[in-house]
């Protein structure tokens, strides 16, 4: 996460509060180190307060929007409603008012990553088909064999996140942080129970899977 602030305070707090909740947390103090920070590091969100010393926020959203659809979530003292629309207009994702509660926050930023993933698989292609069986990302479905598979909401979850990246490692705490939310990213052994249970309901052998591949230490991949 990368947060862009010119007060000092703001940003120790913020920096302490997020990591607090699991996040990793990059600081920018302008509009120029923002930019930078963001192409060197491709944050998965960034939030950025609107009144920076050297560019105003709204050209950072506009910077960022050249070239990049991460999430931004302003957070700015100004209430004009115009402030407002220039942001949103600009490309921002959403607009969070000085002062602010960190339950709202977090909430605003959890609800910005998965629009952008949403948005993410929809441009990549909304089905993904392994051979063994088909999951559906826009409709929310997995058929095996031509019928449906019902899952429960978690097993969902964890199947979604790696079909938004079919062939790719995704990162054990990602899929922790992602599904049951950032205090939850060292549980690994509830991602081994839940794997198990989609193993045995989408592989053929679920002892010796081909398409839900364990990375040990490391991640799970679909492999399609």
């Amino acid at each position: 996460m990368l947060v862009v602030d010119d007060d000092p305070q703001i940003l120790r707090a913020l920096r302490i509060n997020l990591a607090a909740h699991g996040y990793d947390v990059t600081l920018a103090d302008s509009g120029a180190a923002a930019l930078r920070a963001a192409a060197d590091g491709r944050p998965d969100v960034v939030v950025l307060d609107l009144g920076l010393p050297d560019l105003d926020g709204t050209e950072v959203v506009e910077g960022l929007r050249g070239w990049s659809s991460v999430p931004i979530v302003v957070l700015s003292a100004r209430t004009d409603s115009t402030d407002k629309v220039r942001a949103l207009d600009a490309g921002a994702d959403d607009y969070v008012t000085k002062p602010f509660g960190m339950a709202e926050l977090l909430a605003r930023l959890r609800a910005a990553v998965r629009r952008a993933a949403v948005s993410v698989a929809a441009d990549g292609g909304a089905v993904v088909d392994t051979g063994g069986f088909r999951v559906d990302l826009a409709a929310k479905q997995v058929e095996r064999d031509g019928r449906p598979v019902h899952l429960t909401p978690t097993e969902w979850g964890i199947l979604e996140m790696l079909a938004r990246h079919p062939g790719r490692l995704v990162a054990q705490r990602d899929i922790l942080r992602e599904v049951w939310g950032p205090g939850y990213a060292t549980e690994t052994n509830y991602l081994r129970v839940y794997l198990a249970q989609l193993r045995r309901k989408l592989e053929p052998d679920p002892g010796r899977p081909r398409y839900l591949l364990t990375e040990p230490g490391m991640g799970y991949r679909l492999q399609p």
